[in-house]
């Protein structure tokens, strides 16, 4: 099922929310809308830097959100539903002539070229269906930024937890079983695997960072609607 731009002038498709609305608590720092990230500008569809979700998995986060909460830590979302446009930029992107590029921060190990065949950048998006997540772990009410590890596949300071990469570090360290990186990393990558699987979340085994709802009742099908700026209160 694909929706034109046209049908969410008003707002979002029928059972699509804005997360601000379901859970205001979870952080939200999401990178497409912006040029933080391995293409170093904002993907088409991405009109307001906002997590919309369909409402069974905002409702799940939501339910996620508080059982971290009871031991001081919370969510921070880098991506949620995604629009398909954004997906074939991605594609495109991938298939551009400066192919053999490597990036320090995003895929310092694997060719450009490579990175649809590694998996780690595919046509279709699980998030264009309204039910994955890109997210980490944060310390909640923590004051001022916490500087991660240097080195590869590390990112500008911000306050999430050293989950043994960044976000997006399209490399082998960042397979949510992977052992080369250290044990406190090791640790709150389970502990956030162990708090999204009590609610229906399954994690994508190459990405430590991305869920899918798996819970039965949502709307399946892919969805090409912009983001839009969440409406005035």
């Amino acid at each position: 099922m694909v929706l034109a731009s046209s049908a969410v002038a008003q707002g979002l498709p029928s059972g699509f929310v804005y997360l601000r609305e379901v859970e205001p608590t979870v952080a939200q720092d999401i990178r497409y809308a912006g040029p933080d990230n391995f293409m170093g500008q904002a993907l088409p569809g991405y009109d307001a830097a906002e997590c919309v979700l369909q409402e069974p998995a905002a409702r799940a986060l939501n339910a996620a959100q508080a059982d971290l909460a009871a031991e001081g830590l919370g969510l921070k979302v880098y991506d949620c539903y995604r629009p398909a446009a954004a997906a074939r930029a991605m594609m495109r992107w991938a298939s551009a002539d400066n192919s053999g590029d490597t990036n320090p921060r995003f895929f310092p190990n694997v060719r450009k070229g490579a990175l649809v065949a590694r998996g780690y950048i595919a046509a279709h998006s699980s998030h264009s269906t309204g039910l994955a997540v890109d997210l980490t772990l944060v310390v909640r009410e923590a004051s001022g930024r916490i500087q991660p590890p240097s080195g590869p596949c590390r990112g500008p300071a911000d306050d999430s937890l050293d989950m043994g990469t960044s976000f997006d570090c399209f490399d082998p360290l960042s397979h949510t079983a992977a052992r080369q990186i250290g044990s406190e990393a090791r640790r709150f990558r389970a502990l956030l695997v162990a708090a999204m699987q009590r609610h229906d979340f399954a994690n994508y085994p190459r990405e430590w960072w991305h869920f899918s709802y798996s819970r039965a009742g949502s709307t399946s099908g892919t969805f090409d609607f912009p983001i839009v700026r969440r409406p005035a209160r």
